[in-house]
């Protein structure tokens, strides 16, 4: 026999009587960025999460949730009890960590409060932020970079850069050339006949007119690809902007799902319960028809004996007083058994 279940179990090497659990979002160098205003608002993230470990986990009850400000990062203490029902040994509900808590059950627990928790940081904040990829061993988040399109966007950025490489080479090239063209027109010869005109050779004509084209085409190219390789820049800023925006919502998404899976399980739960109790009533109601049929057999098998007696002595008057005060007989029974009636009134 125990005596006190507390002290027990609070001496019990093999047994906990509580446990903690911590809850930490952002790390240092995120909070660092951010007032103390900022941060109080964690209150109304953390009160949420409290709220989804005893949906996820009802046979933990939570005994105290505490808010630590004064640290690194804002993070939340949870105290509870775990808590195991229908233990054949013993009492009926004990204490039990080790069942209500298993290492894979933790996994799943941290993925789902992760899921959760980010979720509601986003709708807190209004923001639409992001969670750290996974560790190794663990469920990864996707990022943009392991998709196709943008893959694809990142080649054509490489080659078009590979391009403007060769152009900006192109344009070292004219400047060189451009020197050299210099170098001609100061070497041209003034025209004897007027001293304003120069003297330009076929030589000369034609290399002028070569440089100038290899300008213009140098230049449209240069062009082209700058503002190719701007608008590819420009293109896979907003596929990743948009990308991590769809990751949020897959977030949210997956949050409610969590949400209304568990409410759902719950609720097939509950109407498990109900149809049990529903049984256990039918039985019951079931019982006591039996019983209450056996008591009024007893009831007129006692009216028809005392009965019988009336003539003889005053025994009759003596049960039934007796059994009155014991409460054996309410007013009812008594108004039943009144020797003041007919005998036909005790017929059935």
């Amino acid at each position: 026999m125990i005596d006190n279940y507390f002290d027990n179990v609070s001496y019990n090497e093999k047994k906990d009587l509580a446990c903690e659990i911590i809850l930490e979002l952002g790390d240092k160098e995120y909070w660092d960025t951010k007032d103390e205003n900022f941060k109080k608002k964690m209150s109304e993230v953390y009160k949420k999460q409290v709220d989804d470990l005893e949906m996820l986990v009802p046979n933990f009850k939570v005994a105290s949730a505490i808010i630590h400000y004064d640290e690194t990062s804002p993070h939340l203490h949870i105290v509870g009890v775990p808590i195991k029902y229908k233990n054949k040994n013993g009492m009926e509900k004990q204490v039990g960590k080790s069942d209500v808590f298993t290492k894979e059950s933790l996994i799943r627990l941290q993925d789902k409060m992760r899921t959760l928790c980010i979720e509601e940081f986003n709708q807190i904040y209004s923001l639409d932020s992001t969670l750290k990829q996974k560790q190794k061993g663990r469920n990864r988040d996707i990022h943009v970079s392991d998709m196709d399109n943008y893959i694809e966007i990142k080649k054509q950025i490489e080659k078009n850069t590979e391009s403007l490489k060769k152009a900006n080479k192109k344009s070292s090239e004219l400047k060189q050339n451009s020197k050299d063209i210099k170098d001609k027109i100061d070497r041209l010869k003034i025209s004897k006949l007027n001293k304003d005109n120069y003297i330009l050779s076929k030589e000369y004509k034609d290399s002028f007119i070569g440089f100038i084209e290899q300008v213009d085409n140098t230049s449209k190219e240069y062009d082209k690809i700058q503002t190719l390789s701007n608008t590819l820049v420009n293109a896979h800023e907003q596929l990743k902007d948009k990308n991590n925006k769809i990751k949020t919502l897959t977030e949210n998404n997956e949050a409610l799902n969590l949400r209304v899976k568990t409410l759902n399980d719950t609720i097939k739960e509950k109407d498990n319960e109900i149809s049990f109790l529903k049984s256990k009533i039918h039985d019951l109601k079931t019982t006591l028809d039996y019983w209450k049929d056996k008591f009024e057999k007893l009831i007129s098998f006692l009216h028809d004996k005392l009965h019988s007696w009336y003539d003889k002595d005053d025994k009759y008057i003596d049960v039934v007083n007796d059994m009155y005060e014991d409460k054996v007989l309410d007013d009812d029974d008594i108004e039943d058994l009144d020797l003041s009636k007919e005998k036909d009134d005790f017929e059935r």
